[in-house]
């Protein structure tokens, strides 16, 4: 028994979704004819393939998947070619299951007279609301084109920034490994050779009873420490691909020394980005902001645009409503001021989200400089530490000697 999802008008015209149980997509069809429904649209229901994961699996596309699937989409379609030609094009290049099902769904839904945004909003979990949204209204303006070319640029930043992060990360990560391998090393092997010259003293100083006891703690405890450790990090790692595990996330982030501006950054970034590509579709601005408070993940800050949201739709001028909002400064506010004067908003939000996004970037650049030099003072901390201690001590079991 198959599962197809349905898009048809009533005997009184309501138009209705839902799903029906048949053999095949004829039976279907024929059971809805008999519950007298105007099929609009049915296809299939599948499910994606699920990809392997170290902590689990899980149905959804890689963002470099997604990055590469919008902006091909992009090129095919300002190329002129039809949606349905376009996703069977990128089905052929496909080898990743989880691709391949993604675009074999999109296509049969497609194909069988659905739209793109109905194909999609159908795959729970691949595409974000506002993504799905953007495309509906691509659809609806014949500005797809478009609409994927905004997509794809948005996509592209978050990529090169994950991407940049990661690279710069590189070094210190490796500065890191050895650090702690330099310790591990020291503290399983030179340590322990060097106990055996304290069996016949009986007050031995407090730093080489320390150091001691740390190398015995370490021989004893450190597989059940690597345990614990990879325990708890993949508890974190499922926890964090909840919403209720980003929320918690989000809300320790902001009362971190230093990281609420980089949160409020963050949410800028995201929710001028999403006003700015629903003006340029020709969406009004009180449904642009229903639509952008949805892609904010801080609660708080997404309680007081969602304020924002209900006193614009009570006529009070957006200016005013977002004033006070934590990710609006009063100059960001000045220049929406002057966007609602001029009926120019959608260049504002852009340049609002490009200044935060250089913002953004200039930050990631500080942090990634400071890491470096920061790990090599901790790695020359502890392991010089640790030499000075045991220099120390054989120093005096000589003084002891003489």
């Amino acid at each position: 028994m198959k599962t197809f999802s349905f898009s048809a008008y009533d005997e009184k015209g309501i138009r209705s979704s839902g799903e029906v149980n048949a053999e095949n997509i004829d039976l279907a069809r024929h059971e809805l004819a008999e519950r007298k429904f105007l099929i609009v649209a049915i296809n299939e229901k599948r499910e994606i393939l699920p990809r392997f994961e170290f902590f689990g699996t899980r149905n959804q596309v890689s963002s470099e998947e997604m990055g590469y699937l919008t902006a091909e989409l992009s090129l095919l379609l300002n190329s002129g070619i039809t949606i349905d030609k376009g996703l069977a094009v990128l089905r052929r290049s496909q080898t990743t299951p989880s691709m391949v099902a993604l675009l074999d769904n999109l296509h049969e839904s497609v194909r069988q007279g659905s739209s793109l945004a109905g194909a999609m909003s159908e795959l729970d979990g691949i595409f974000s609301p506002l993504y799905i949204n953007l495309v509906r209204l691509g659809e609806s303006s014949g500005k797809l084109p478009e609409v994927f070319s905004r997509l794809s640029e948005d996509i592209k930043f978050q990529m090169e920034l994950k991407r940049k992060v990661a690279q710069a990360l590189v070094y210190p990560s490796i500065i890191l490994g050895i650090c702690i391998l330099s310790i591990v090393f020291i503290f399983n092997y030179i340590v322990p050779q060097m106990s055996s010259l304290f069996e016949s003293i009986d007050d031995i100083p407090f730093y080489t009873q320390l150091l001691l006891s740390m190398s015995d703690w370490m021989i004893r405890y450190q597989w059940m420490a690597l345990f614990i450790i990879i325990l708890v990090a993949a508890g974190l790692t499922a926890s964090m691909r909840s919403p209720a595990g980003l929320k918690r996330l989000d809300n320790f982030l902001v009362q971190l020394p230093g990281m609420r501006r980089v949160v409020i950054l963050v949410e800028r970034i995201r929710f001028n980005t999403a006003i700015a590509m629903m003006l340029d579709s020709g969406v009004l601005i009180d449904r642009c902001l229903e639509m952008a408070v949805g892609s904010v993940r801080n609660e708080n800050i997404a309680k007081v645009l969602g304020v924002a949201k209900e006193r614009v739709k009570k006529g009070e001028s957006l200016s005013d409503a977002l004033r006070g909002s934590p990710i609006y400064p009063d100059f960001l506010i000045s220049l929406i001021e002057i966007g609602e004067e001029s009926g120019q908003l959608a260049p504002v939000f852009s340049e609002i989200s490009n200044r935060s996004r250089r913002d953004f970037e200039a930050w990631v650049d500080r942090l990634t400089s400071m890491l470096e030099p920061l790990l090599i003072l901790f790695m020359g901390a502890i392991v010089g530490g640790v030499v000075v201690v045991m220099l120390l001590s054989i120093i005096s079991v000589n003084d002891m000697g003489i």
